[in-house]
Order: structure tokens, then C-alpha cells, then sequence
């Protein structure tokens, strides 16, 4: 029986990939392990592998491809003992099939909680079928999908789209209010000149951050707390350290640590030493995380990234320097791996080095809580009753309320503050 090659959802946010090239070529024998094409995601460039022996027999979609939804079929495996240029004239993959029609009855399976925690049928949908049908209001239990195992995709919620009078509304059904949609390209493009701009299209990554923290904003219910941190003992504590560092064999350092570094580790140690703000809200209960992963925002062409520092809190500052100087260099080259960026319970979203005093950041989810590093500055202080001048640094710590109360919130700051300040207690 032929084998469909799907375009597989390489991290949870992925809808679409681009198809960048096929390392495999029609009549090639294919054996499980064997790296098939190479997908461009919204955060990085990866291999997909076989899983399957036999023949590729058809490639469906070709390199070069942009927008390809999760679960389209891209090629087709011809199989033991099947005859694979049969295979490739016979096929007929998903996506390229005309819609069904919609019969009145929705595939549908046993009961789940629907609108307002009233029981209705579990719906199966893809992310971007339910956002497209959110969008348009159009009530999902109406649609039939024809997707795997009737799931509805894509191109279900279009053609209900298109014969929208028919299809029930979701405020039809009593369901939450629909957000009014945005402005229309073409409604936000008459308010210029046509000469007076440049289109350019926003690829992968740039999509995916504009909905997920439009979903950030919308759903997490932000609140900010803000600190100053006296930096001179770790500033002093810092040039010791890297004056100390070891030579390498071409009389390098081994490693130099930045205040970045420090940060990193003072943030892990504060959440080990506050552990109920060591958490991921969800629905059913409170995550309350053993380790203290670290997300660390990462400016690259395009975009950002935010790879995680896992177990910061037992990772020695050289050790965090040089996970971080690799993660930055990989994640400029679209090299990491999902592993690398997803979890996490908090992050450190750094401008300081712009001259940025303070700002406040939008919490990544599932994390719970995102510090905003500011510049550090010579200020005038009142020290042992006398004005004197110090280093100091504003931060600001966003937290979820759901998951992270006020007191609690101002506890974990404080503590992060103690470490800061005395960084010695690093070190131990």
C-alpha cells in the first residue's frame, strides 16, 4: 500500500513550513533514518527522516515551496513489492482532491465540554482551521472534515466560508463573543500612497510572532513590578572572575562572563529560593517546576528566539556563558533544534546594551513571568545617609496573575535583587 509523506509539525506552534529542498529524488530507494527533505520552520531549518522502506515514487510538492499546512501530503512512498511509477500515476494525495461536499451531519465523536462548560460533541480541527473559523465566526460543529480520520482543515473552514449564509455562526450557537478582526490589508494600505512604501512579505517566524503574542496579550492577564539593582559589587566580582579565568593554548580565555551571565543565574537561583513562582498556570492545575529553566531572548535576522538554559540554577557561570554564546550563534543560523526553545519558566529579555533604562515584556507562553533587563547607569544614591554615585540597573518582572500573585511576584524580585547585589552567594 503506497505511504503518504506528511509535512510533519516540527514545535507546537508550527502550522505551515516552507519546503525548502528535497535531499531525496523520484525512483530513489528510501530506508528508515534516510533524511528525505530539509523544512524551513517559523524558528529554525530541520531534516525530516524516513520512517518507512520502499521507493520515493512521487514527489507532490515540489522544492521551493512556501505555506505548506501540517499534515499536507508533500510525497508519496511506493512500498515492498508495489510498483512505484504505478504508484506515482495512481496516487491521489489529500490536498489535491476538490473539497467534498458537506453533508448535513459533522464528523464528530464522543461528548466534551463546548461553549461555557456546556457538554456538546469533541470536535477534531486543526490549529489553523480553528483560528481561521474563530476568526469568521463560524461555528465548527457545522463543518465536516475531510481530513485524517475526518479531522477538519484547512480548506473544510474555506469552502464553509464560501457558502456562509448556510453555516451556522458561532453566536448562533450562545458562544463567547467574537473579537471584531483587524483592518483589511487593502483597508490599511488606502491610507498611503501607492508609491510611498515597499511590500515585503512576512516570512515564518515573523507570523508566528505576531500571533502568538497578539495570544500572550489577549489571554494572560499581565501585571509589572519594578526594581533597582545596585551592580558595583557584581561588577567587581565580574572583572575578578575573568581576570582569573585560564588561558587556552592560543593565550585566549577560556570564557569571559557578562552581567547577562549573572543575570541568568541570579534569576534561576531567585525562583529555586521562591519556588510557588517557579510555575506554569493551565486550566486543570499549577505546574510547579523542580528545575529553573531560563528562556534568554535572542535577537536574529527577522525576529527573535528565546532558547532556554535548562537547570540554570546548577550550571556554574562559565557553563552558562558558553551555552549561551552557542545558542546565540546556532539560533542566527536557524540551527536550533525545538528542544533547545520550548518550556521553560521564565525568561530575561536583555536591552540594556541599547541604552534602553526599563521596558516591560510580553510573558512568552507557557512561561509565567519575564524579566526586562535595563541599561546600567551611574545614578546618585543615598548610601549610610550620604549621596554617593553607583552602577544601577532598573528590571521589571511581567507576571501572570493567574499564576503569580502580587506578594509572591514582589518575593521573587526581591530575592533576585538579593543575589544581584551580593553576588558572592553565586558562587557557593
Amino acid at each position: 500500500m503506497p505511504i503518504d509523506i506528511l509535512m510533519p509539525a516540527l514545535s507546537p506552534t508550527m502550522e505551515k513550513g516552507n519546503l525548502s529542498r528535497w535531499l531525496k529524488k523520484e525512483g530513489d530507494k528510501i530506508k528508515p533514518g534516510d533524511v528525505l527533505a530539509e523544512i524551513e520552520t517559523d524558528k529554525a531549518t530541520m531534516e525530516v527522516e524516513a520512517i518507512d522502506e520502499g521507493v520515493l515514487a512521487k514527489i507532490v510538492v515540489p522544492a521551493g515551496t512556501a505555506d505548506v499546512p501540517v499534515n499536507n501530503v508533500i510525497g508519496v512512498i511506493a512500498g515492498e513489492g508495489e510498483d512505484a511509477h504505478s504508484v506515482a500515476s495512481g496516487s491521489s494525495p489529500a490536498h489535491e482532491k476538490a473539497p467534498a461536499a458537506v453533508p448535513a451531519a459533522p464528523a464528530t465523536v464522543s461528548a466534551a465540554p463546548a461553549f461555557n462548560g456546556q457538554t456538546g460533541p469533541r470536535i477534531f480541527a486543526s490549529p489553523l482551521a480553528r483560528r481561521i473559523a474563530k476568526e469568521a465566526g463560524l461555528a465548527l460543529t457545522a463543518i465536516t472534515g475531510t481530513g485524517p480520520h475526518g479531522r477538519i482543515i484547512e480548506r473544510d473552514v474555506k469552502a464553509a466560508l464560501a457558502r456562509a449564509p448556510s453555516v451556522p455562526r458561532v453566536q448562533d450557537l450562545k458562544a463567547p463573543s467574537v473579537p471584531l478582526p483587524a483592518p483589511s490589508d487593502e483597508l490599511i494600505r488606502q491610507n498611503y500612497a501607492a508609491s510611498s512604501f515597499e511590500e515585503v512579505p512576512h516570512d515564518l517566524m515573523r507570523k508566528t510572532i505576531a500571533r502568538r503574542l497578539v495570544e500572550a496579550a489577549r489571554t494572560i492577564p499581565h501585571f509589572y513590578l519594578t526594581t533597582d539593582c545596585n551592580l558595583d559589587a557584581l561588577i567587581s566580582l565580574r572583572e575578578a572572575i575573568n581576570e582569573a579565568a585560564p588561558k587556552n593554548k592560543e593565550g585566549k580565555p577560556a570564557y569571559k562572563i557578562s552581567v547577562n551571565d549573572f543575570i541568568i543565574k541570579a534569576l534561576a537561583l531567585a525562583l529555586i529560593r521562591v519556588p510557588d513562582a517557579n510555575a506554569t498556570w493551565t486550566e486543570s492545575a499549577m505546574l510547579k517546576h523542580k528545575h529553573a529553566d531560563v528562556g534568554v531572548a535572542v535577537a536574529i535576522p527577522g525576529g527573535l528566539i528565546t532558547p532556554i538554559i535548562r537547570a540554570a540554577e546548577t550550571k556554574t557561570l562559565s557553563v552558562i556563558s558558553g551555552e549561551m554564546k552557542d545558542y546565540a550563534a546556532r539560533a542566527r543560523a536557524r540551527k536550533l533544534m525545538p528542544e533547545d526553545y520550548q518550556g521553560g519558566s521564565t525568561a530575561v529579555s536583555n536591552l540594556g546594551m541599547f541604552g534602553i533604562k526599563s521596558f516591560s515584556a510580553i510573558i512568552n507562553p507557557p512561561q509565567a513571568t519575564i524579566l526586562a533587563v535595563g541599561a546600567g547607569e551611574p545614578r546618585v544614591i543615598v548610601k549610610n545617609g550620604a549621596p554617593t554615585v553607583a552602577i544601577v540597573m532598573s528590571v521589571t518582572l511581567s507576571c501572570d496573575h493567574r499564576a503569580v500573585d502580587g506578594v509572591l511576584g514582589a518575593e521573587l524580585l526581591a530575592a533576585f535583587k538579593t543575589l544581584i547585589e551580593q553576588p558572592a552567594g553565586m558562587l557557593a
